[in-house]
């Protein structure tokens, strides 16, 4: 497993099919699983770099995980081709350099309270993209919107890569692994399982037939704010974000919330069918899924 520092060092990388898994470090086995998921398609490289610009004012930009040995320790035995951790310099030029600006799908949910972070996410990808080249890059499903964000940037820029959105991973009680988990100490652990629990009410109501969005909204909203406090609880439809006032088809139920000073968010994508309710991906890219 090479080490890379640099774009010139990158290209010396020799690999075939080059898979992409980006990260921001801090891993967990919902990054190693993304991993496993890029092997099974071709050679992996993985990035590490903290993006400055998809942080708002206030936010844990500062106090975001780093442990470069660490992260590199895990990925040795995995059989990643290079780790690619660039610089803020080599990223970011001018500060009024150019980026790349969210579509709808980025309105509402994350992208309503983060002001800014979708364009700070756009960005950072599609200069990845440009310096890695990759034919597939694989992303984490709790991060449905920012995977159905770069999803549309990738089909309205026409950017020559495919897309695959991996489950999540989550602790046996059904905490989504996430690196801000680190933030919690255990008493905040046990009320972080309301995020789960509201979106298994949810799923609760869809298997029993319920269609109505406002109803469903307002019960995973009840759950999630007897635990936490709230953000938001929202059903969107897929892939599109859109709201309908009776859900069909594909849906995500997704929840954000404050737990102690700790933002986490976590969500289920389903499809509704007439046999019941069952779990689906985000994204579609034909034999690649």
């Amino acid at each position: 497993m090479e080490v890379v520092h640099t774009p010139e060092a990158l290209a010396d990388v020799p690999v075939g099919r080059l898979v992409f898994v980006p990260t921001m470090g801090a891993l967990h086995a919902g990054h190693l699983s993304l991993v496993d998921r890029g092997r099974a398609l071709g050679d992996v490289v993985v990035s590490i770099f903290v993006n400055p610009t998809q942080f708002g004012p206030g936010e844990d930009f500062e106090a975001y995980p780093r442990n470069l040995d660490r992260d590199l320790a895990l990925l040795e035995p995995l059989g990643v081709k290079a780790v690619f951790v660039p610089s803020v310099e080599q990223m970011y030029g001018r500060p009024d350099g150019v980026s790349v600006q969210p579509g709808h799908r980025a309105a509402g949910l994350c992208g309503g309270g983060r002001p800014g972070h979708f364009a700070g996410v756009l960005t950072v990808v599609a200069k990845l993209f440009g310096l890695v080249r990759p034919e597939v890059a694989v992303f984490g499903r709790k991060d449905a919107q920012q995977c159905l964000v770069i999803d549309q940037m990738v089909r309205e820029l026409h950017l020559p890569v495919a897309l695959i959105d991996a489950p999540t991973t989550r602790e046996t009680d059904g905490l989504a692994m996430s690196s801000r988990n680190a933030y919690l100490d255990p008493g905040e652990r046990a009320r972080a399982l309301g995020l789960h629990r509201a979106l298994a009410a949810g799923r609760a109501l869809l298997a029993d037939g319920q269609r109505n969005r406002a109803s469903l909204v307002e019960a995973m909203m009840t759950e999630l704010a007897a635990w936490t406090d709230p953000e938001y609880a929202e059903v969107r439809r897929v892939p599109d974000l859109e709201c309908d006032d009776t859900v069909t088809g594909r849906v995500l139920l997704a929840v954000a919330a404050r737990v102690g000073r700790t933002r986490l968010i976590d969500n289920f994508v389903l499809d509704l069918e007439p046999g019941g309710v069952t779990d689906a991906p985000l994204l579609d890219y034909g034999s690649m899924a």
